[in-house]
């Protein structure tokens, strides 16, 4: 099976096990060793560490944390202190992977969040947790309460002379608000825009202070790296994409949930763990990593589900959002409800996003209720390829890859449905 062994997961290692989210079943598997063999470190040595580890980003871009740490300014200047948010609003269809941290093992969470702040010259950590996350906000809150407790954060953690204070705070609900600079926009009490770029946050991000920015699985495996080492984690994975992911397996499978698997894993692979095919049925097509990246169909079964071997296919690991789909599926009818999603969730700062995702989902309505004709599919990519690289942020690129996935990869999904159409128009 693919799925590493619960003992080694460097993240889930011990979700199953009861009470799981609290301080004293943490401390029985480890907790706060990483972060005490950080603070006898010198920063720029942790940093190096988790460079050595190849560690991507597991938000969806999958840059090297190690190398965005090191855009840090090497020394805070008076007046101007070094802050990190930790990005919890995670909001992309069919991802769930932060939400089990957050509920299962939050004080990953923060350790990894302390030692990403020693590494940085942070003394304070935002949390920006999913408005929806109820349960999981209300968790993190009491272990953060139990860290501080335990003398883990705060002043003077573990007697090193390091402070560090970490505020929770909640979103609203806004897909937007996953995208960093939106987030930040939120987080300072305006309505979640994306920013222009430059500047970057490391030079100019929460209340204009420079700021590190995370997500959740990224900072979770953090400890683990540090205690155990950076050739440790790249035992898993591959050259480029090393050590462990969590796939958050869904749709037609008869075990949908979170599975940590080496970077790499062969989608066949990971379906099988996720229990195989829902009723025996065959694999039709898959999101590899959310709604905002293409889908593969059955050619691609056994491509590794890494960051380079999904960009070759013409999609992305993205978030690892793995949402599988039978032969009984109508891809339209998915790709409609995807697109329909992305036109609620464009905050309308841009025209290309704005109108053209109201566009996308006013055609593929139109062919899904058998309006459509043959002149629609080349007004959808041609659509499409005008919003790619023109808007403001990633959201309106993500509605118009999905579309152009379906279109090259899955072709008779439309013509189905515009000869269906045609076919009827004639005999009537």
């Amino acid at each position: 099976m693919p799925e590493i062994p619960n003992e080694n997961q460097p993240i889930l290692s011990y979700r199953h096990e009861h009470d799981s989210h609290t301080l004293p079943v943490a401390l029985k598997h480890g907790a706060y060793e990483g972060l005490r063999k950080a603070l006898g470190l010198q920063p720029p040595e942790v940093t190096e560490i988790v460079k050595a580890s190849g560690l991507r980003g597991r938000g969806g871009a999958g840059f090297p944390t190690g190398l965005k740490w090191s855009f840090m300014p090497k020394e805070p200047v008076p007046g101007r202190p070094h802050v990190l948010a930790v990005n919890a609003d995670e909001s992309e269809p069919g991802t769930f992977k932060d939400h089990e941290i957050l509920l299962k093992v939050p004080h990953k969470l923060i350790e990894g969040s302390l030692i990403t702040c020693w590494a940085n010259h942070a003394h304070l950590c935002y949390v920006y947790v999913r408005g929806e996350y109820s349960r999981a906000y209300d968790i993190l809150r009491i272990a953060v309460k139990e860290a501080e407790e335990a003398g883990f954060l705060g002043k003077n953690i573990l007697g090193s002379g390091f402070d560090c204070e970490i505020v929770l705070h909640r979103g609203a609900g806004a897909y937007i608000c996953g995208e960093e600079t939106a987030l930040l926009e939120s987080l300072e009490g305006r309505r979640g825009y994306p920013r222009p770029r430059p500047p970057y946050a490391v030079t100019c991000g929460a209340f204009c202070l420079p700021t590190v920015i995370n997500n959740v699985e990224t900072i979770a495996a953090v400890p683990w790296i540090v205690l155990n080492g950076a050739q440790a984690f790249r035992r898993w994975g591959t050259e480029k994409s090393p050590g462990s992911k969590i796939y958050s397996v869904s749709g037609h499978v008869n075990q949908p949930g979170n599975y940590e698997c080496p970077l790499g894993t062969k989608l066949r692979d990971l379906i099988e763990t996720a229990g195989g095919m829902l009723d025996g049925r065959s694999f039709k097509a898959c999101f590899p990593g959310g709604t905002s990246e293409a889908m593969i169909g059955p050619d691609n079964l056994d491509i590794p589900m890494d960051f380079e071997s999904l960009a070759q296919a013409g999609s992305m690991l993205g978030s690892g959002g793995v949402i599988v789909m039978d032969e009984t599926t109508d891809l339209v009818k998915v790709l409609w409800r995807v697109s329909r999603f992305f036109e609620r969730e464009s905050c309308g700062k841009c025209t290309p996003c704005h109108q053209g995702t109201w566009w996308l989902r006013t055609i593929l309505e139109r062919v899904l209720h058998g309006r459509g004709s043959p002149e629609d599919i080349e007004t959808l990519r041609d659509i499409s390829n005008n919003m790619l690289g023109q808007c403001f942020c990633l959201l309106g690129d993500s509605a118009a890859a999905a579309v152009l996935g379906l279109l090259d990869h899955f072709p008779s999904e439309f013509d189905r449905h515009i000869h269906a159409t045609v076919a009827e128009s004639v005999t009537t």
